[in-house]
């Protein structure tokens, strides 16, 4: 077992205890790249916390991410839009987590409903951004995420390191579930696609106007690639966001597999691919993770949500970004349409798409 020095920690006026905690909750209720990029803080807290009950809050659409977490004991869904909405069904679900006796939160990501959440639920050490509340922490560090100095991963594990916790591994963790496997073999078998032949997956659409590539350009990248190297592609979205491919659909010979997986079968299909393309969303953050090539197109230039920040990790991971010269990034509210993402050609992508495919 690690020793864990009992601290005391200042907050103006205040002055907290810590010591060695038995329970620990790790708060992420944000999106699915965000999850993903937070799986080194649960390995970390588990290598120093080994006998620790460590749980982990999310929301429904990220359960995937974390439920088959081997360093987790238990992952807590907050449905803020479902059984948990409103003020009262945040009340609720508040004293739901104070019969569960947590002795620390790690807020990975401030809101302001964590924040009172989890003070609510009488979790005595709770610690975060201060940002959003902040007042309802005990500890809380310094908010400059929007200055984009370095990447989320490193951001998230700062949390720890004010806590005197080391370091140990960095590594991104997705799980793969069996009856996943099972799902997408019968999908692939279904195109005729056997165990050798070569996936290219494509995922043209993102939650913002601001990270989509043109489908124009998705379409001509295709072509390229189909005139170089023999495989398979697909075309992959959630079900609400099919229609970011309906012209890609009409205009190039794919297989359609929109709307078809959950993340977990998702996760199954890119460890089997190739090669993901992506708009910088979430999956390029699954393939990082499982150490399959991807390559993501990155659109906008605010420090914060920048490549720096945001860029998938790993050796088998690339990235297209272009500088066009923007004083400031309104991000959706773009007023040049989003000449950051039109300027990355289909001709380039293309390029080194070959180059890793080989």
């Amino acid at each position: 077992m690690h020793g864990y020095r009992s601290g005391i920690y200042s907050e103006g006026s205040k002055e907290t205890m810590v010591t060695k905690p038995k329970r620990i909750l790790v708060v992420r209720t944000d999106r699915l790249g965000d999850v993903i990029l937070s799986t080194p803080v649960i390995k970390n807290l588990r290598l120093y916390f080994p006998e620790a009950y460590i749980a982990f809050m999310c929301r429904p659409y990220t359960l995937a991410v974390v439920e088959k977490n081997p360093y987790l004991d238990e992952v807590i869904v907050y449905d803020k839009h479902g059984k948990h909405k409103g003020f009262l069904g945040s009340i609720k679900f508040a004293f739901y987590l104070r019969n569960k006796q947590f002795d620390w939160a790690i807020i990975l990501h401030p809101t302001n409903r964590a924040h009172i959440i989890t003070f609510l639920a009488g979790i005595p050490f709770r610690v975060g951004w201060d940002k959003k509340y902040p007042i309802l922490l005990n500890k809380r560090i310094p908010h400059y995420k929007q200055e984009g100095k370095k990447h989320e991963v490193e951001y998230t594990l700062d949390l720890l390191r004010s806590l005197n916790i080391p370091i140990k591994d960095k590594e991104l963790f997705f799980p793969l579930p069996e009856v996943g496997r099972e799902k997408v073999d019968d999908l692939l078998i279904e195109e005729g696609i056997k165990n050798n032949d070569k996936i290219i997956l494509i995922h043209p659409s993102a939650s913002c106007p601001s990270r989509r590539w043109p489908q124009d350009n998705f379409i001509r990248l295709i072509e390229i690639i189909k005139s170089s190297i023999d495989a398979a592609i697909i075309i992959v979205t959630v079900e609400q966001e099919k229609k970011f491919a309906d012209k890609i659909i009409e205009k190039a010979d794919v297989i359609d597999f929109r709307g078809k997986l959950d993340i977990s079968e998702l996760g199954v299909l890119i460890k089997r691919s190739t090669l993901l393309i992506s708009n910088d969303s979430g999956p390029v953050h699954i393939a990082a993770s499982l150490n399959t090539p991807v390559i993501s197109i990155v659109g906008r230039n605010n420090p914060g949500l920048s490549p720096v920040r945001w860029q998938p990790l790993g050796k088998k991971s690339f990235y297209f970004h272009k500088d066009v010269g923007c004083k400031e990034c309104l991000a959706h509210n773009c007023v040049r349409g989003f000449i950051c993402l039109r300027e990355i050609t289909p001709e380039e992508v293309a390029k080194k798409a070959i180059l890793i495919i080989g």
